[in-house]
């Protein structure tokens, strides 16, 4: 790997290296590494793009790293992915995708995940996005992902956009089963004229399911986000949608939450909220010796964490 590959795998996957234990590296539509486990084996899908992650039964502490770069302009990247992890388990799964693209077209990665999780499991899945480079091409990137939990599973989805993505379609389909719970946590930041779009559906199927959408987003410049938080309830459970949002300068946000009951004792809450920072809140750091700038930065650190 160069400098290049490494930095992106540091941005998207906080990594330092080859990863321990299990792991799957993509570069450019192609495996740049694997290794497999005594308990998670990953094989090569032979009809499709992408791989077949196996996680089994009772394997805990473990951790499976999946990330993909993409240094090629001109490349469209499809991927699919699809995690078995069997009953009893309690892993953390880390992806991520991060585009440098120094030339004059698209550089693009789409990514379709989908979870298929045991009885009594949690999983911690970590996605994180990030684009870079010199090139006037764009970087664009559209993962969709869809989980179905079993009884009493358990899966906290957390997933981040930094910075230097100029187009985003995330699409995010969570089945939660009975006593199963599902937390999402999404956090974005578009500047310039870039744009995201988050269509997001839990359905709380079975009774006792939970299901908890924290989105926290800023949108600068002249960039456009678009929410469709949905929970859907099916059955006596509990759900929770939260968006809260800092708009700057030009940009523009929508945030369109939904609760949807199908069942009289499921109890689903939404809230939205969508403004500017406080004047009070930069004037108060900018006592501290912070100048405007650094002030507001500071702010938008602490919103997204």
């Amino acid at each position: 790997m160069n400098q290049i590959d490494e930095k992106l795998l540091r941005e998207i996957a906080d990594l330092e290296g080859v990863p321990q234990g299990a792991y799957n590296i993509r570069k450019n539509g192609k495996l740049e590494g694997r290794s497999s486990s005594a308990h998670i084996t990953i094989d090569t899908k032979a009809d499709k793009p992408g791989i077949d992650i196996h996680i089994a039964p009772g394997t805990r502490h473990e951790s499976v790293h999946i990330p993909v770069i993409v240094t090629e302009t001109g490349l469209k990247d499809l991927v699919y992915n699809d995690f078995f992890i069997g009953a009893d388990c309690d892993v953390d799964i880390i992806a991520g995708c991060g585009i440098h693209n120094t030339g004059c077209e698209t550089a693009e990665h789409d990514g379709i995940h989908t979870f298929y999780v045991g009885k009594n499991a949690r999983v911690r899945y970590v996605e994180k996005h990030y684009g870079e480079g010199p090139g006037t091409g764009k970087r664009i990137l559209n993962p969709q992902t869809i989980v179905y939990l079993e009884e009493g599973a358990s899966i906290q989805l957390e997933t981040t956009q930094i910075r230097g993505v100029d187009s985003t379609k995330r699409e995010t389909k969570i089945v939660v089963g009975k006593g199963a719970e599902a937390v999402i946590t999404e956090k974005l930041l578009t500047h310039g004229d870039q744009t995201a779009e988050s269509d997001m559906e839990v359905i709380l199927d079975g009774e006792g399911a939970s299901g908890r959408v924290i989105s926290r987003s800023v949108a600068q410049d002249a960039s456009q986000q678009v929410f469709y938080p949905k929970m859907t309830g099916n059955a006596a459970c509990f759900g929770h949608v939260q968006c809260d949002s800092i708009i700057m300068g030009q940009a523009k946000i929508s945030s369109i939450p939904a609760i949807v009951a199908n069942h009289v004792d499921a109890q689903l809450v939404h809230e939205a909220a969508i403004g500017r920072i406080a004047g009070d809140q930069i004037l108060k750091l900018m006592t501290l010796g912070l100048t405007e700038a650094e002030a507001e930065e500071k702010i938008l650190d602490g919103f997204l964490q």
